[in-house]
């Protein structure tokens, strides 16, 4: 494991791409333990150097849009091409007892088998948005290791998959046509966040499915507000069972980085991402330390008394809360 005596030693096998080492980094990045998140602190600030320089691409879309099969295929040509590919693919973790099944790597067995792929299942811990809280540590461990091309695979469990996108380069929207009202994929939110929307499973009897989804979707785009000026998302289709189509999205991809680079919008989108974090990151430990302290604590446990009891709404309960942090922590 991972410690303040051999931490210069797992940085130097990291950046030589050793993957147990880039292993052992992101389990400790995924610490909670406040020793663990102290050593943490101190890896990535050693490593900062050699990272941003890999594209990261984000992929989202519901159950069984085919994810993992697009992931393989892409990934697998990708390195094909002598890139070095990771993939982040976070698995929702159970309300009930925390626990995830993080199978993706019996669903992506040749990538996650060859020589310049690594695959990470990560569990979500419930964090919304579709990612788990130490995603973009593990995409800097990912670029420091040497891996040019890093993938977050989201949970895709619906409507709130849009926090990968304040993490990556390209958000990538997988869909599907054909299997109920394709409306439904037409959500403003991911609309708006999507980079590129490929259409899978383009195939057999479903073609004519996927070419009115592809017009539905062209049509939404041109209607909403561009998340980059310089930038039109596109409607791509492909067959990942087929492996058809795939040259195409990575195309999109390379297009999508040459107009960004092109108009300088790439560092601008990364600094504010960094921003982004950083203030998610103060508030959360804010709220941390605000709810350690005993007095805090003792007031919320008589409120809850009184709300068991029916003595008080939950609106009162929440000013109530609310007043006492004003009147007696703030001031």
């Amino acid at each position: 494991m991972i410690n303040a005596r051999n931490l210069n030693d797992y940085i130097q096998r990291l950046r030589q791409g050793e993957r147990s080492a880039l292993a052992q980094a992101m389990t400790l990045a995924e610490s909670t333990l406040p020793q663990h998140q102290v050593l943490t602190a101190q890896l990535l600030d050693s490593i900062l150097p050699y990272t941003g320089q890999a594209r990261r691409l984000g992929i989202t879309g519901t159950p069984g849009a085919g994810k993992s099969t697009f992931l393989e295929v892409f990934g697998t040509q990708l390195l094909s091409q002598g890139h070095k590919v990771a993939v982040i693919a976070v698995d929702p973790s159970s309300p009930i007892n925390g626990g995830s099944i993080l199978g993706d790597k019996t669903r992506m067995l040749n990538l996650s088998r060859a020589e310049h792929a690594f695959v990470r299942p990560v569990p979500s811990g419930c964090h919304l948005g579709g990612i788990s809280a130490s995603t973009r540590e593990l995409i800097l461990l990912c670029e420091a290791a040497g891996y040019d091309i890093v993938i977050v695979e989201t949970v895709g469990v619906g409507q709130s998959e849009t926090e990968v996108a304040d993490m990556v380069d390209c958000f990538i929207s997988l869909q599907i046509a054909g299997a109920g009202d394709d409306l439904q994929g037409i959500k403003k939110g991911i609309m708006e966040m999507a980079d590129l929307i490929v259409i899978n499973k383009d195939d057999g009897e479903n073609h004519p499915h996927v070419e009115i989804a592809r017009h539905m979707y062209h049509s939404a785009l041109h209607i909403m507000r561009r998340k980059y000026p310089a930038w039109q998302p596109c409607v791509l289709s492909c067959s990942a069972l087929e492996k058809r189509g795939i040259s195409d999205i990575w195309q999109a991809v390379q297009r999508f980085y040459s107009v960004m680079n092109q108009h300088g919008q790439l560092t601008t989108l990364r600094q504010q991402q960094s921003l982004s974090w950083v203030r998610q990151q103060i508030e959360k430990n804010a709220l941390t330390l605000l709810f350690s302290r005993p007095d805090l604590r003792q007031h919320m446990q008589q409120i809850e008394q009184q709300l068991r009891q029916n003595h008080i709404s939950p609106r009162a309960g929440v000013n109530c809360v609310t007043d006492f942090i004003s009147h007696e922590i703030i001031q």
